[in-house]
């Protein structure tokens, strides 16, 4: 009776050690965050969290969140980390901290097809309408630096997409592999600038204090790029446009 009083408390230490990692994203932004026909969540970064639960040990739940709810869930404590495609800037360093960056990426302009506009310096003249999603840094950019166009901010990608191809608006701002993809599934109504006229890198976002998981994630992407785990990424995921980058002589994100 003893022994198996000793193997049952071994076993609820075990299983009370693997703690759950709780993982933020907003599942609709494939293809790194999405909910795949089967229901369960797929993508890029959500592959990338569960090589993430294997490598600390804990089992992952994502949590589907809406973008501009991440920051306060991670804040409160009901979600461990946030890896959602999550740009590194100053306003979010000052709620929360960033891991080392995995990706780089840049704003990128999709462009009306009957437009004059062509960049960034044609895109901020008067008369011209600009589509930002909310909570991007797209929108951070354009509210800074444009002040000469008019700036709708809309909560969702399809509904700044769905502008542009009207003609309601000229150009949507917002990351280079989003704007291909649309392109692509648009190309009698839509252009593309892919260009990056700003800059950025992605990282996963973690509860300021919490310095043991930074540590963690940190030497987690270390270990992976280093294994070749985001080209295999690439290749699984993002294939066709890795070709279209390099095609066009743009580098890639990862």
């Amino acid at each position: 009776m003893k022994f198996f009083l000793i193997v049952f408390l071994l076993f609820i230490s075990r299983a009370g050690s693997q703690e759950i990692l709780k993982v933020g994203m907003e599942l609709s932004y494939p293809p790194f965050e999405m909910i795949c026909q089967d229901g369960e969540p797929c993508g890029v970064s959500v592959a990338l969290a569960k090589k993430l639960g294997e490598y600390l040990n804990r089992p992952v739940q994502i949590e589907n969140i809406s973008f501009v709810g991440l920051i306060p869930a991670l804040k409160s404590g009901k979600i461990d980390l946030i890896l959602s495609s999550l740009t590194v800037n100053k306003e979010r360093e000052k709620a929360i901290d960033f891991s080392i960056p995995y990706a780089k990426t840049g704003l990128s302009l999709l462009i009306n097809a009957k437009s004059t506009v062509e960049n960034i310096e044609d895109a901020n003249v008067k008369g011209k309408v600009l589509v930002v999603k909310s909570a991007t840094t797209g929108e951070l950019y354009a509210l800074k630096n444009l002040n000469q166009a008019t700036i709708r901010v809309l909560d969702k990608e399809s509904l700044c997409v769905l502008e542009v191809i009207q003609g309601k608006a000229d150009a949507f701002i917002y990351d280079q592999l989003s704007v291909y993809t649309n392109w692509q599934k648009n190309p009698m109504t839509l252009r593309a600038n892919l260009k990056p006229f700003y800059e950025e890198s992605w990282a996963i976002g973690i509860k300021k204090g919490n310095e043991a998981l930074l540590n963690k994630v940190n030497q987690f992407i270390k270990d992976f790029t280093s294994d070749g785990g985001f080209d295999r990424l690439a290749d699984s995921y993002l294939r066709e446009q890795k070709a279209a980058f390099q095609k066009l002589k743009i580098p890639f994100i990862f």
